[in-house]
């Protein structure tokens, strides 16, 4: 059971907590960049461990929650069509596009499956050579080569029926437009220590210096997460601006070269749509010139999509960090897991879902803890 109960222990729980709480002397506002990291902090209730002087702000580190609404548009637009396979993981089928989900795409006849990788996919498209095949291709840095490796076969094995609708985004241009926006609260970062894993963290230290902000590389276990916390809390204490790995079990400065150099031949860095962010400039992937054929939205020219959100869903603000979920006036009302508005409602990693799902119905008070 290595890595699974050595980084839960409740007692050095305890012991970190306690060493946070002794450091803090004023307040600070803390950004976890990952979904993944906003479900482990509610899930173990580690908020309720901090300081009140603390503030953990959750980012827009949820793959799902920021796929723009037209993809969503035009992934429902595909997937409807005649002769089409149109493959995606399971967390994207009940996310809401203007009308409905891939869900009633596939109660109405389309023939949307669910599938465990992109390669699965791929061999659907080795297996049917008369339908056309999609893979609905989204998320971080951290999927990105998978989905470039199903991109590259396919076009090495010449599968002329399969191609990928692409939403790839990048977290360094996100944390670069947080820092930017006037709203901005952030003064240091829990970065995900996923995406770190293929793409090292060697992208981090000209944002460090050009925001003075504290970057501090992570995981997703109770006690990962404390660490950060604590280091970040050091930093800011001692007037400190660094990148620190607190992650070094998987993670190295220069990452994973070559599932990089795969990233840098099938894609091309662009600027990119965020769900209720806009666009971040050079925030997102594209298929390069030379997989342009296997470009899912101008092989079925679905291109032109334009979309409205719910005025009612606040999950743009809740992505940026500007409120909790439970300020939006919808939440656990008009938007809840059965009946979503957004995506952070729907997503595994979604701030609202885990809201949700872990009781957070309500602005809660802290535990009372004496220093």
């Amino acid at each position: 059971m290595k890595y699974l109960t050595e980084f839960r222990d409740g007692e050095v729980a305890q012991r970190m907590a306690a060493e946070i709480r002794q450091l803090t002397t004023r307040p600070w506002a803390i950004m976890e960049v990952c979904g993944g990291q906003t479900h482990s902090i509610l899930r173990n209730g580690i908020d309720q461990l901090l300081p009140s002087e603390i503030e953990l702000i959750h980012g827009p580190g949820c793959p799902v929650c920021v796929t723009p609404l037209e993809v969503i548009d035009q992934a429902l637009a595909i997937a409807a069509q005649a002769g089409v396979i149109f493959c995606s993981f399971g967390d994207m089928l009940r996310v809401p596009g203007s009308e409905k989900d891939l869900f009633r795409v596939k109660s109405e006849g389309g023939d949307v499956r669910v599938v465990y990788s992109p390669l699965d996919a791929v061999a659907l498209a080795r297996q049917h050579p008369d339908r056309e095949v999609v893979f609905f291709g989204i998320g971080f840095e951290t999927t990105a080569p998978a989905n470039a490796m199903a991109v590259h076969v396919a076009r090495r094995e010449g599968l002329r029926n399969f191609s990928m609708l692409v939403s790839h985004v990048l977290v360094p241009p996100a944390i670069d437009a947080i820092m930017r926006s006037p709203a901005n609260r952030v003064q240091a970062f829990l970065a995900a220590g996923h995406v770190c894993s293929v793409m090292g963290f060697w992208q981090y230290p000209p944002l460090v210096k050009q925001h003075q902000v504290p970057i501090v590389i992570t995981g997703f276990e109770p006690l990962d997460v404390l660490d950060g916390i604590l280091r970040t809390v050091r930093q800011l204490e001692r007037g400190e601006a660094a990148v620190e790995n607190a992650y070094a079990r998987v993670v190295t400065f220069d990452g994973n070269r070559t599932a990089q150099a795969l990233l840098e031949d099938v894609f091309t860095v662009g600027d990119r749509a965020w769900r209720g962010i806009g666009v971040i400039p050079q925030s997102g992937w594209h298929l390069s010139a030379a997989y342009r054929d296997y470009d899912a939205a101008h092989r079925f020219s679905v291109t032109g999509i334009r979309t409205q959100e719910s005025p009612l869903c606040r999950s743009g603000d809740v992505l940026q960090g500007t409120i909790k979920p439970t300020a939006c006036s919808a939440f656990g009302a008009q938007c809840t897991p059965r009946t979503p508005l957004g995506a952070t409602m729907v997503s595994t990693e979604g701030a609202c879902a885990a809201y949700f799902n872990y009781g957070r119905t309500v602005q809660l008070e802290r535990l009372t803890i004496t220093r």
